[in-house]
């Protein structure tokens, strides 16, 4: 992956994780990134494929988080939880996929694919770890809803209230 490849990427998940799917244009990305806009359609001809892009690599890097956790002897609940705390710490955003999920239905197939999959791995890897279905579906959606909650109301302390159930 180049450089400007990269930092497209990074442009557009911060720019979506902030203000959603339809909070921003190609325009906004070339700004963002200091190219231009033609440029950004050199790597990406769609929207649809950006997006898409940028949910498959958030997928990817917060999966192997929550497993880098779980290989150091963490719980697997905890291991998610630990992972969500530190991406709200960090930037203080929603779930970039939680944010996807909460407009899926206007998304092109693409991206919903990517969306669904992050929700799926999310629940395969509660699954390994020994949760049930519904257990698992539990977790992550206590945790997608003490993130958003703690987004809204600006105060990362409503994360831990709204997650501390999920620790055994």
């Amino acid at each position: 992956m180049t450089d400007t490849v990269t930092a497209i990427l990074d442009a557009a998940e911060e720019r979506i994780r902030g203000a959603g799917y339809h909070g921003f244009s190609f325009r906004d990305i070339a700004a963002d990134v200091g190219v231009k806009a033609s440029s950004v359609h050199y790597h990406f001809p769609a929207k649809e494929k950006l997006a898409a892009a940028v949910a498959r690599r958030y997928t990817d890097r917060f999966v192997e988080a929550v497993n880098a956790q779980v290989a150091e002897g963490t719980d697997v609940v905890e291991a998610w939880r630990r992972v969500f705390r530190a991406a709200l710490q960090r930037d203080g955003r929603m779930c970039l996929c939680g944010a996807l999920a909460a407009t899926s239905h206007e998304l092109a197939e693409e991206i919903r694919a990517e969306v669904k999959r992050f929700f799926e791995l999310g629940i395969e890897t509660l699954r390994q770890g020994g949760l049930e279905r519904a257990a698992a579906i539990r977790v992550l959606a206590a945790l997608e809803g003490a993130m958003l909650t703690a987004n809204i109301l600006e105060d990362q302390s409503v994360f831990e209230a709204g997650s501390s159930a999920l620790v055994a």
